[in-house]
């Protein structure tokens, strides 16, 4: 049975890691497709440049051949006599029309080789600019794409792990639950010959088992009560993250793309029509057909039929399905009462969030439509752009109106490429807030469909127990737990633990209440309850046994006590060359390097680093709501972990720390050994809580029942006789204050 669970679950991750590679692929081959259209409309500008320049040279050939024409019969007619007879007058014009006719073709054929010509360069060159733009914005947002996939897989793997031993503990329960049918056989074939002593002692070994094993799969299943909501959560983010990105976001990168591109062909166009027009007035035909072609120049037409064309990588892939592990039924987000507290809080957190990027998001959206109105006016300008037949004008005129045009349409050029970043700066800003939106909006849905669900379920039966007491026990009694200037290994010591008290409390904390807290460890808790904090800690207490403490507050206590180690956690002979390994671009290759180093480090000092990049890696991966990115935690923590003999240059070496933090952060996996490889403490994402007291008492009517407090809306907390735990709320009808 192992070998088959194991088995189907190496196919299940088989299958989501071909499904990344094939992802991986198809955004690839986008780029590919893109890079080819630009170099299409490319090729199509310097093929159209060509053109007019030729036609250019032809029409300016055939003015002077009109020229040459008008002048031989001008001379010829000169020598004629009876100028007032009709024929000589139609003469006359015929030659007039003829002449303006050549200044016409002569005026064209300038406004082809040099006026166009020069426009359809600066489009070339627009081209260009504006498509690498737009693909670093594509690479940005594809990046993100893949990092959603990627914790999806990561959700999947821990989904797996603790589904695992979930199964393993139902399964140890199973053989304890044997073993106590059979002994209770025995024990009654033994209880005719009065044997009362082992017999007894072995039916309490047996009740210890089961309690034992009935704790254990309580705890597993609801490890993986955690793991299996936070992959569902994952799973609709990223199914969100790949809607949003192919039906919303390779359309706003193609049109980024296109930008003014279409508009200036048909601008370019559409004056080259106008220069025919005056000397062509015969082939109005064909001047008709071009109009037409001219007129149904449509940007986003040609968008839709690029996405057609090219459908098996623009197409929409595949939503991402829900996996379960083998024997899991549950298919859905649960509001079970051990973790409705947890899930309504973070609902709450989630919806704040999802209230201020929204509003964030139709910001950006109004000034990025006002940039593009502005930018597209700039772009088809008059002045910016000015008509071929002004140009032409301007360039038979004096030499020092000429040059001050040129000046003046520079000015302007420029003004539009500052216009341009700014416009690709709130493009970034856009796609990457609204696909923000829409993975929280899919977190926000499925956390409010199930807590509405939880919410039914509820009503059916009893409410919902209060929210569970962190109980963590101390290593030792009465010893004190120095929070600062303090070493490690003295606080290793005084606490008998591998963690310290500190790390391990607030960590613990942090991960229970805190995970989806907005701008954890950047936002300053109260300097009050910080100390009131670290003051029960330097008792020997643990003051995080009570959920009702400041999150910041105690985010700041950790902060403190990384800060007061003195050395600080990394030795100061490791400082320069740990900064030496920024350097290094290839981030594997950086990574192993940094591996190196911190592998001459003491066993217990490198057991606590591991536990807290952790922790900050695991923070890090709720960033979409707590909006604290690796980037961010460095900042937070690099100074506290990394300090110089001296401190000269820590401001100038801050820059180098907080990458170095932030590497050390995303590639956790790679740079620190395993559990197998370094035996201690590993980091847990899902946590769990343990009660001090029983969740419910059991009583008959009319017994006496005290009440010391109330613990939420629906519980009270009390005792009955000399039992304390927890009484109904719908229960008490009344009660008499007691001196």
């Amino acid at each position: 049975r192992e070998r088959d669970i194991a088995s189907q679950r190496e196919r299940g991750l088989a299958w989501a890691n071909e499904q990344q590679t094939n992802l991986r692929t198809q955004l690839t081959e986008q780029m590919k497709i893109l890079d080819c259209q630009v170099e299409v409309k490319q090729q199509q500008l310097s093929d159209l440049s060509d053109f007019l320049r030729r036609r250019g040279d032809i029409e300016a050939e055939y003015a002077r051949a009109l020229d040459k024409l008008t002048e031989r019969f001008t001379h010829k007619t000169k020598k004629k006599e009876q100028w007032d007879h009709s024929v000589c007058q139609v003469w006359s014009v015929l030659l007039t029309q003829n002449r303006l006719e050549s200044r016409e073709h002569a005026t064209l054929a300038d406004t082809c080789c040099n006026t166009l010509t020069q426009r359809l360069a600066h489009s070339t060159e627009d081209t260009g600019r504006l498509h690498k733009r737009s693909k670093e914005v594509g690479v940005q947002m594809q990046d993100e794409l893949l990092k959603v996939t990627t914790e999806l897989q990561t959700a999947l793997k821990t989904y797996n792990q603790y589904h695992t031993d979930c199964m393993a503990a139902e399964g140890k329960l199973k053989e304890a639950e044997r073993l106590e049918e059979r002994h209770t056989g025995k024990s009654a074939d033994l209880s005719l010959g009065q044997s009362t002593g082992p017999r007894r002692s072995s039916v309490k070994k047996i009740e210890r088992l089961m309690e034992k094993r009935h704790g254990r799969v309580q705890e597993t299943q609801l490890k993986c009560t955690k793991a299996r909501n936070d992959y569902l959560l994952n799973l609709a983010a990223a199914n969100a993250a790949m809607n949003k990105y192919y039906l919303q976001d390779v359309c706003t990168l193609i049109d980024c793309c296109d930008l003014g591109f279409h508009q200036s062909v048909e601008r370019l166009m559409r004056c080259y029509l106008t220069s025919r027009g005056r000397v062509q007035k015969t082939e109005e035909a064909g001047l008709k057909q071009l109009e037409a072609a001219v007129t149904s120049l449509d940007q986003g037409g040609d968008r839709d039929g690029l996405m057609q064309q090219h459908d098996a990588s623009f197409c929409l892939p595949f939503r991402f399905s829900y996996h379960p592990h083998e024997g899991d039924q549950v298919c859905e987000v649960s509001a079970e009462s051990q973790v409705r507290y947890e899930l309504e809080t973070r609902f709450q957190q989630l919806q704040s969030r999802l209230a201020s990027v929204t509003l964030e998001t139709e910001e950006v959206s109004k000034t990025l439509k006002a940039t593009l109105t502005s930018l597209l006016d700039t772009m088809c300008d008059s002045e910016s752009n000015p008509a071929p037949d002004l140009t032409s004008s301007l360039s038979h005129e004096l030499p020092g109106v000429g040059t001050a045009f040129k000046v003046t349409l520079a000015k302007r050029r420029a003004n539009q490429q500052e216009t341009e970043s700014y416009y690709f700066t709130k493009v970034k800003e856009f796609l990457t807030s609204s696909s923000l939106t829409s993975k929280l909006q899919a977190k926000h849905d499925i956390l409010h469909d199930a807590i509405q669900k939880g919410n039914v379920r509820s009503q059916l039966a009893l409410p919902p127990l209060p929210p569970q007491r962190l109980h963590h026990q101390s290593g030792a009694q009465g010893v004190p737990h120095i929070v600062c200037s303090l070493t490690l290994f003295q606080g290793i010591n005084s606490s008998g633990q591998q963690i310290p008290v500190v790390v391990e409390s607030c960590i613990r904390f942090i991960n229970l209440h805190g995970l989806h807290h907005e701008g954890i460890f950047r936002v300053p808790g109260s300097q009050r309850e910080v100390n009131h904090i670290r003051d029960a800690f330097e008792r020997g207490e643990d003051p995080l046994s009570d959920s009702e403490c400041d999150l910041d507050s105690v985010a700041g206590v950790l902060k403190l006590y990384f800060r007061g180690l003195e050395p600080p956690l990394f030795p100061y002979d490791s400082y320069s060359e740990l900064l030496e390994c920024i350097q290094i671009e290839a981030v594997s290759e950086k990574s192993s390097q940094i591996k190196a180093i911190m592998s001459s480090f003491a066993r217990p000092l490198l057991i606590v680093i591991r536990y807290l990049f952790a922790f900050l890696n695991h923070v890090s991966q709720y960033s979409d709501e707590n909006m604290m990115q690796p980037y961010n935690l460095a900042v937070c923590f690099g100074p506290s972990l990394l300090r110089g003999v001296e401190s000269g240059d820590a401001v100038a070496r801050q820059p180098q720390v907080n990458d170095l933090v932030k590497t050390m952060i995303l590639q956790h996996d790679a740079i620190f050994p395993s559990q197998s490889d370094l035996p201690g403490p590993v980091y847990e994402k899902h946590m769990t809580l343990e009660q001090e007291s029983p969740a419910e008492l059991s009583f008959k009517q009319g017994e006496l029942i005290i009440l010391h407090s109330k613990a939420s809306s629906d519980w009270w907390r009390g005792e009955v006789g000399t039992v304390k735990g927890l009484i109904p709320h719908k229960y008490i009808r009344g009660f008499t204050m007691l001196k």
